[in-house]
């Protein structure tokens, strides 16, 4: 049995998207964030030192890090969700895993953060709206006729990449990047995305 360490309002939300898409039997262990700061409650210090989520419990193994669990899940449950390995859309596939949580992630961190500082932060805003115009518009740009950025069907860099995109959306992209809002459409309108939105939310 898997279990899931979920964090409500988290990169978790894919991991639990991932369980329900490959059908195998998991428990999760719910986490609210701080009404005030925000933040994961001091409850995921005893799970792992970072005290962050995702994490899983496999077969006796704790395994942190968004990417890697996705990794794991797939290799061992679903490996038609990642390219066969001597194929060039392996090496794709490899690039937009680590893209997901590096390089996508960073301008969307900064801008969350720096937006907090108010005026203080308004010299770095268009260094940052710029950089996520164009981390925004290479996911769009990568995104086969399909929809989806590695295969034709769902795969493991789908899952990755759902969340930055979403992020996308929220900042109401869609008219700059109409590929990827039809992304984040087919992906919520996936039984097992609505299922996993549910109950993270118990």
């Amino acid at each position: 049995m898997i279990t899931l360490h979920h964090l409500n309002r988290s990169r978790s939300h894919r991991i639990l998207w991932l369980l329900e898409e490959i059908g195998q039997p998991y428990n999760i262990v719910h986490y609210e964030r701080d009404a005030k700061t925000n933040l994961a409650p001091p409850d995921l210090l005893a799970v792992h030192p970072l005290g962050k989520s995702p994490l899983i419990e496999l077969e006796g193994r704790l395994i942190s890090e968004s990417a890697a669990i996705v990794e794991v899940l797939c290799a061992r449950f679903a490996p038609q969700m990642v390219p066969p390995a001597d194929s060039d859309a392996y090496i794709t596939h490899l690039e937009l895993m680590h893209f997901a949580e590096g390089s996508a992630m960073t301008p969307i961190l900064l801008n969350l953060y720096v937006g907090r500082l108010g005026e203080a932060g308004a010299p770095l805003h268009p260094r940052i709206q710029s950089e996520l115009d164009n981390h925004y518009r290479y996911m769009n740009d990568m995104l086969r006729p399909s929809g989806h950025f590695v295969q034709d069907t769902l795969s493991a860099a789908d899952i990755m990449l759902s969340f930055p995109a979403e992020i996308a959306m929220r900042q109401n992209r869609q008219s700059d990047f109409p590929a990827l809002a039809s992304f984040v459409e087919m992906i919520q309108e996936r039984p097992a995305y609505q299922r996993a939105t549910a109950k993270g939310a118990n």
